[in-house]
Parts: structure tokens; sequence; C-alpha cells
């Protein structure tokens, strides 16, 4: 994968991320079908705060696996 789609996708998980964590995507999604398509099944009886820490976990793990992406191109799983 390039450099420019591997930041790219980055920027719109991101997107997705930020719009769980501060705009009122959790509350959106609490209790959908979504969500168990997002996440698992198991995810319809979270609350908005268990789904806003499921989505701040992966965005810090996520922006690790990005910034070793950055470095080590072989991660990236793309030719």
């Amino acid at each position: 994968m390039s450099l420019n789609t591997w930041i790219g996708l980055f920027l719109l998980t991101s997107l997705f991320w930020a719009w769980l964590l501060f705009l009122g995507g959790a509350r959106w999604l609490e209790g959908s079908w979504l969500i168990a398509f997002i996440v698992d099944f198991s995810a319809m009886e979270w609350t908005a705060d268990g789904i806003r820490l499921f989505a701040m976990l992966m965005w810090i793990l996520e922006t690790i696996w990005f910034v070793i992406g950055l470095f080590v191109p072989e991660v990236r799983f793309w030719p």
C-alpha cells in the first residue's frame, strides 16, 4: 500500500472514531444493529459510554499501528 493510501485510510478511520467519541455517534449507534455490524453482536447491549471506550482504545491502537506503518512499509499489507 502506498504511503498516501496509508495516510488517507488513517484519516478516514480517524474521522469515524472522532464521530463516535466527540460528535454523538456513540449515542446514535447505542442499541442499534449497526453497532453489531461494526463491532460484534454483543455490542448491541453496550451503552454509549462503552462504545466510546471501545472507540478510544481502537483509535489508540490504530494510531500506534499507523506510526509503525510509516516507518516499516511491510506492515501495510498491500503492495
